[in-house]
């Protein structure tokens, strides 16, 4: 099993980098591989294209996925959501029903704004949104700040486990022969006649 962990920060080992390696280090202690994968600045100087291409082609032999983001104006990175339009529509069908997190980093607050956009893009595509025992977030200004939440931490710790017990859970279903749910053909109501 793998799982994808995506980088939306432009500063590739700050502080967001530093929340998804706590939970990429409880990944790889439940015996699941991880990727870390710095989207940043790489969204918007002229390789968006080949990036959603390069990580939608991953994500296929993926089986979770962790998208991280700083709170830039109370907020998700700009980068991360250009990113996110776009690689969600490229890799549609090879998210539906891996389990995802969304992990937030932030100086001070915004952080309840940011989970809230990057969950959307895990619920519109029928990816099982793994928790932890609070809030996806971290605080801290630097990397060093961040290790000292001593709450953050265990955030994160948490939901590196959880997402490796849902993971093992699921592949356990299908190897029992529980099916995954047909895809509905997606009615689109509108308002307008």
């Amino acid at each position: 099993m793998k799982v994808l962990l995506l980088n939306g920060s432009r500063r590739e080992k700050g502080c967001t980098y530093t929340a998804l390696s706590l939970v990429a280090r409880q990944l790889e202690a439940a015996g699941i591989d991880t990727e870390i994968i710095y989207i940043g600045l790489n969204a918007v100087n002229g390789q968006l294209d080949a990036l959603v291409q390069d990580v939608a082609a991953r994500m296929k032999n993926a089986d979770g996925l962790v998208i991280g983001s700083p709170v830039y104006y109370a907020s998700p990175t700009g980068e991360i959501q250009v990113f996110m339009d776009r690689f969600a529509g490229a890799a549609g069908a090879d998210l539906r029903h891996k389990p995802a997190a969304a992990v937030a980093s932030a100086r001070r607050a915004g952080t309840s704004a940011t989970l809230d956009v990057l969950n959307k893009y895990l619920m519109y595509n029928e990816m099982p949104v793994v928790s932890s025992n609070y809030w996806n977030m971290v605080h801290g200004n630097t990397p060093e700040e961040v290790l000292q939440d001593k709450e953050g931490v265990q955030i994160m710790e948490t939901l590196g486990k959880n997402m490796a017990w849902l993971l093992k859970s699921i592949e356990a279903g299908k190897k029992a022969g529980v099916e995954e749910p047909v895809k509905p053909v997606k009615v689109m109501t509108s308002f307008i006649r």
